[in-house]
């Protein structure tokens, strides 16, 4: 086993990926005749809004369940990196990063804002769909991947995003409002959206593929508004379920900036509160979590079912976290942990580390490098990510964390704001006067800054080193935009889309 292991790492080495997935597979006693170049395909499955609850990450509901029996079998057989980070807490930012490769923090892409395609680094840029197409790829997509971002990956089937058909009447609860919604629908599950997404990639996987395949299928769930069929809800019963710890005084230690990041949802948090809507609230999220994880398995069963087990990489992960009132907050767009935090496991076929978890600090950013290194392509010298693969041989290898997160406030969008979490806790950069660092071995759910504790100073020293500087850091769109003077433009053509988009509706 060890001679094994010790000739592996040196092919590992030497760039030599289809060869050490052979020798893998030998090792594993499964499809031994393998060609030792064999080309590995890849099946990428994404959820949208997805938390750590599901692999009972440090989770804010102590003592509540959450019912996700497919992700966690999938655990036994991947690497489960248990410290993921997105990075970016937003949709377009967050898809943009780690399908480009490129940093929020080098593009100025930092929010759902139009323009993120004008940025230079982006247009520079290498979408990994085009990477992985130039290599000779067949490439299929279905579901949610990208967010105004040019993926090169095709354009999938399209489907209704939001199961609304389900619903007689909206909103359904009395504090709903557009996508904050939730309930349960009458809509058959199989005409359901995710369940389309996962039918597509099933048929995909029932084909004969004469080419390696990259196959995305991304859900939109859990994103709200959660409608899910009721047996979903009943496997929560509101009588079990807990509800996040939320401290009256929590937000008295954040600085300004920090305090402008979680007004924007604080109106709708208060109104779920004092309305005694927040556990109906938590079994609508549970539910659609374990509406997603079915169709998971699904995918998952279809592939070890399929001639492709043995020579497809898995990659399973969701683009940012979720918020339920933490910190005031409701969905995501903060730079603490509930929404930087993700679930994120790999499978490499024969891999002796399949069913370990990986404690190391990891960034959405590894995706790409990590992908072209397994698959023996090169790379794009513009990604700012790390390839995972010295991680996925040995999950306790020393690794530095890459787990930085960028993001900005649509109402000051002059203003870049960075995080980054390690082994020391967690340390966010608003400005050069407005901080926080919460120690995660004594606060894991980071209810008190430390930022002026003395306690602390030489830990914050150490991690604000960790940190682009404030001069290195891009300014978020839109400013680069109005220094470039498109930005005005770019907002009358959003504008002139949304017009076009309700004449259509209402004719």
């Amino acid at each position: 086993m060890n001679t094994l292991l010790t000739f592996m790492h040196a092919w590992l080495a030497r760039g030599f990926l289809p060869l050490l997935v052979a020798l893998s597979l030998a090792h594993s006693g499964r499809s031994q005749d393998a060609p030792p170049a064999q080309p590995m395909n890849i099946l990428w499955i994404m959820a949208d809004d997805l938390n750590a609850w599901p692999l009972d990450f440090q989770s804010p509901y102590a003592g509540g369940k959450c019912i996700a029996p497919n992700l966690k079998k999938f655990t036994e057989s991947s690497v489960n990196f248990v410290h993921a980070y997105t990075a970016s807490p937003t949709c377009s930012p967050s898809r943009t990063a780690f399908l480009s490769g490129v940093a929020p923090w080098k593009s100025g892409h930092y929010h759902n804002l139009p323009g993120g395609n004008e940025s230079e680094p982006l247009i520079n840029s290498t979408p990994i769909g085009e990477t992985f197409k130039e290599a000779g790829y067949y490439l299929a997509t279905a579901g949610k991947i990208s967010h105004g971002y040019g993926s090169g990956f095709p354009s999938g089937p399209r489907l209704n995003r939001r199961d609304a058909g389900g619903v007689s009447k909206m909103p359904l609860m009395p504090v709903g409002k557009g996508e904050q919604d939730w309930g349960p629908i009458e809509m058959p599950e199989e005409e359901m959206h995710d369940t389309k997404v996962a039918d597509f990639a099933i048929a995909e996987l029932g084909k004969a593929h004469d080419q390696p395949f990259f196959v995305t299928c991304g859900t939109f769930n859990p994103h709200m508004p959660w409608y899910v069929p009721q047996k979903y809800f009943d496997l929560y019963p509101l009588e079990e379920l807990t509800v996040p710890e939320l401290p009256e005084d929590d937000l008295d230690d954040l600085p300004p900036l920090a305090l402008a990041m979680t007004q924007g949802k604080a109106d709708f948090v208060q109104r779920v509160i004092q309305g005694g809507h927040l556990k109906s609230a938590v079994q609508a999220h549970l539910a659609t979590i374990t509406y997603v994880d079915a169709q998971f398995g699904r995918i998952l069963d279809a592939l070890d079912e399929s001639p492709y087990r043995d020579n497809t990489i898995v990659i399973l992960f969701s683009d940012h976290g979720f918020h339920l009132g933490e910190k005031n907050r409701w969905q995501k767009g903060t730079l603490w942990e509930q929404a930087t935090h993700i679930p994120f496991l790999i499978r490499l076929p024969g891999n002796p580390s399949n069913g370990n978890t990986c404690e190391r600090f990891i960034s959405t950013l590894d995706i790409y490098p990590t992908l072209t290194e397994l698959c023996g392509i090169t790379p794009p010298d513009t990604l700012d990510g790390r390839s995972l693969v010295p991680l996925l041989t040995d999950p306790s290898a020393q690794w530095e964390s890459t787990a930085i997160t960028g993001s900005t406030n649509k109402g000051l969008p002059e203003l870049a704001h960075l995080s980054i979490r390690n082994e020391l806790g967690r340390y966010i950069r608003y400005s050069a006067a407005e901080e926080e660092f919460y120690d995660h071995h004594k606060d894991p759910k980071e209810w008190t800054n430390e930022i002026n504790n003395p306690e602390y100073s030489h830990i914050v020293e150490q991690m604000r080193a960790l940190l682009p500087s404030i001069e290195d850091t891009a300014l978020p769109m839109p400013q680069q935009l109005k220094n470039q003077g498109v930005w005005k433009q770019l907002r009358d053509e959003q504008a002139a889309r949304r017009e076009n988009q309700k004449s259509k509706k209402q004719n």
